[in-house]
């Protein structure tokens, strides 16, 4: 337990310096990005003499040197302040926790679908290696992994909501339902069905490549003979001798996609209106909200490391032999 807690805790200081150093380079790039903000809020009140720039510049800080710029802002994020939205005029901290829970819950929807059914597929795919329920599968895989997301997406919109009209199309909920409780829960899955699938679809496509690949090459590895050797069932084999071991490769590949899951949502969430951290910041690149921008990517920076050190915690349930270390 002991150097579990030692392990967490130097995770814990590294990160401090690795989001830090993010903050000032994404400040930095963002700065150099080409746009004026005053110039968007300017247009958007009708009013664009200079000296209505000039306030504007000086209200929200723009008018002072980027490194001053740079300095204010650290110091607004060691007092967890990610500051002010120019165009929404509420605090950024408050704008991002109220879309969070939203992009968590489609994107932790996606990721648990991907798993379970490309695992699946890709066990399957494994035991049946050379058959027909391999090449159907592999085939499968394949062809979603190849289709772009945004084309996936309206597909299926086309499909189970113009044609079969089986689902709604856009949003998280219906407008003035009036929902509560467990009807608002269902009009709520609804809603998430298309959006955590078309997400969903395209990893779990590697998830049954990866596994399938992992799994073969760990069927040739001497304690699997061994374990037919002394009579095992097969079935008992393929769980805990091959696909545990075949694990680790998805751990990796989950733990590193979990963190870009949050962040890079975009795309989905804005073809299918989702209202979540992907569609803010979307939103906040068409009217070079840059505040807004950079509390978006501290927040995903900090998601990422957490889902990495959780990933590396993982190990050692999925293989009790890994240690770890600093």
């Amino acid at each position: 337990m002991g150097g579990r807690l030692g392990f967490i805790a130097q995770r814990l200081v590294k990160a401090v310096f690795v989001i830090l150093g993010i903050i000032v380079l994404n400040f930095l790039l963002i700065r150099l990005a080409p746009g004026d903000p005053a110039l968007v809020l300017a247009g958007e009140a009708g009013a664009a003499d200079p000296k209505f720039l000039d306030d504007l510049r000086r209200e929200f800080g723009l008018d002072q040197p980027v490194w001053r710029q740079l300095l204010i802002y650290m110091q607004g994020i060691l007092s967890f302040d990610l500051g002010f939205s120019y165009r929404q005029k509420q605090p950024i901290l408050d704008l991002i926790l109220a879309r969070l829970p939203q992009t968590i819950l489609l994107t932790g929807t996606a990721l648990a679908f991907a798993i379970v059914a490309g695992v699946s597929l890709g066990a399957m795919a494994a035991r049946h290696v050379g058959t027909w329920w391999d090449s159907a599968i592999t085939t499968l895989a394949l062809l979603v992994y190849a289709m772009p997301q945004f084309w996936l997406g309206l597909m299926l919109v086309l499909l189970f909501s113009v044609q079969l009209g089986w689902l709604p199309t856009f949003g998280s909920n219906t407008i003035n339902s009036g929902f509560t409780g467990l009807d608002h829960a269902l009009d709520v899955g609804r809603h998430l069905i298309l959006p955590s699938l078309t997400l969903g679809l395209f990893f779990m496509a590697v998830y049954a490549r990866l596994t399938r690949a992992s799994m073969l090459e760990v069927a040739d590895l001497d304690f699997v003979r061994t374990g037919r050797a002394k009579g095992l069932a097969e079935g008992r084999i393929q769980r805990s001798y091959i696909l545990r071991n075949a694990l680790l490769p998805v751990v990796t590949y989950a733990g590193l996609q979990a963190g870009y899951l949050v962040g890079g949502s975009i795309l989905i969430e804005t073809v299918f209106a989702w209202p979540g951290v992907g569609r803010l910041a979307f939103e906040a690149v068409l009217v070079r909200d840059y505040n807004l921008l950079l509390g978006i990517f501290i927040i995903a920076s900090v998601l990422v490391i957490a889902f990495n050190l959780l990933t590396d915690l993982i190990y050692t349930i999925v293989d009790p032999r890994i240690e770890l270390g600093a």
